[in-house]
């Protein structure tokens, strides 16, 4: 339910990031149109005062410059009863177009009120300049509403596409942990299989050692369910000594592989405290020494060195196995990531949850060599 609601909030955020950005770019586009409108309409009406002064002024210079550096507002000046006279800055190619400039003139008269430009006030003679919006000003006052388009088409994609990833990610998520519930109940069960196979042909006064094992499976199984039960639940972490740990995950280890495989473990002090869960820890050094057994193909060398210093436990687990290239040595964190043919890219990822989100602690891979070998270094707080 908390992952539900903090989904929730994540998407009230977004939406409301969305629309914070699109009333600012509006109010702030608003501002600058008022502006540059304001100085749009000083301008025009400098020039139609220097429309005005120049038939008395003569070749006055100041007046002619005023009315040549209007490049960019579109004008068109008339008689009183509304004949055009003059154009300029509209299509040039269109200026002898009756038709076109008699609908440039019926928009400039819904965009502005005429300037009436008096020549003689004892005649009354005078003309009308009639103007619209330069090209600019138009672009700037659509511009917020693109753009407040393009927030809201990015928005919905990046949900689209986030909501999509995180469907797939949990679906992986779910089939890779029915898988990885199969996997680990695989192990006990088929040894359950091979010590009741053998306890049918054991004689009676032999069978207490293959009893023995039968519970340390079944215990095996209450482990296994144990360990499901706290995935998604805030695990009770206390003080243990590693080394004994350690040593009791690699004992059950050991009788359940291959003589093949050689085990080494190289303790460099008799006592290295941590807060841990077991049931939860012990997950962890399964799955990654599993993993290094299979990056041996069932041969070799696997070797485990716990070591300290004043604030950490360290915890090397190396194998002589095919390695890691540099470039997947975060990735083999990811869900989804394997290189098994019949894999399904969970087991990293479940240790690297329980390291980083439950111990507070770090796991991550120290070294590899293609062909040679990975060595993987858990990092947790020492008591």
């Amino acid at each position: 339910m908390q992952s539900y609601e903090q989904k929730k909030w994540w998407k009230r955020i977004l939406a409301l990031a969305a629309i914070c950005i699109g009333l600012f770019s509006i109010l702030y586009t608003n501002k600058l149109v008022k502006l540059l409108t304001y100085e749009e309409d000083k301008k025009i009406k400098l020039w139609a005062e220097a429309t005005r002064q120049l038939p008395t002024q003569g070749e006055n210079p100041f007046f002619i410059e005023m009315i040549r550096g209007n490049e960019t507002i579109p004008i068109i000046l008339t008689d009183e009863k509304d004949a055009i006279l003059s154009a300029r800055n509209l299509d040039t190619s269109k200026l002898n177009d009756t038709k076109y400039l008699s609908t440039q003139l019926k928009e400039m008269k819904l965009q502005h009120e005429p300037i009436k430009i008096i020549y003689d006030e004892q005649n009354g003679s005078y003309n009308l300049l009639y103007y619209k919006n330069s090209t600019i000003l138009t672009q700037l006052k659509t511009y917020p509403i693109i753009q407040l388009a393009l927030i809201m088409f990015f928005v919905v994609m990046s949900y689209l596409a986030f909501s999509s990833s995180r469907k797939a990610e949990q679906n992986q998520v779910w089939v890779g942990m029915s898988k990885e519930t199969a996997h680990q109940l695989g192990t006990p069960i088929s040894s359950l299989n091979e010590w009741v196979n053998m306890l049918a042909e054991t004689p009676k006064e032999k069978q207490d050692e293959i009893v023995n094992e039968l519970r340390n499976d079944v215990k095996r199984l209450e482990l296994i369910t144990e360990r499901f039960s706290k995935i998604g639940s805030e695990p009770e972490l206390k003080t243990e000594n590693l080394n004994t740990v350690v040593e009791n995950s690699i004992q059950y280890l050991r009788a359940r592989t291959s003589s093949k495989i050689k085990f080494n473990i190289n303790i460099e002090s008799s006592e290295n405290l941590a807060k841990i869960n077991v049931p939860l820890f012990d997950w962890v050094l399964e799955n990654i020494c599993k993993n290094a057994i299979d990056a041996m193909n069932g041969e070799g060398s696997l070797n485990i060195k716990i070591s300290r210093d004043d604030l950490l436990v360290y915890i090397d687990i190396s194998d002589t196995g095919k390695g890691i290239p540099k470039s997947k040595f975060k990735t083999v964190f990811k869900p989804g990531y394997t290189t098994k043919k019949r894999g399904w890219g969970l087991g990293l990822s479940l240790v690297r949850r329980i390291i980083f989100d439950y111990h507070k602690g770090k796991i991550v891979v120290r070294n590899s060599d293609l062909g040679k070998g990975t060595t993987f270094r858990i990092s947790l707080n020492a008591e």
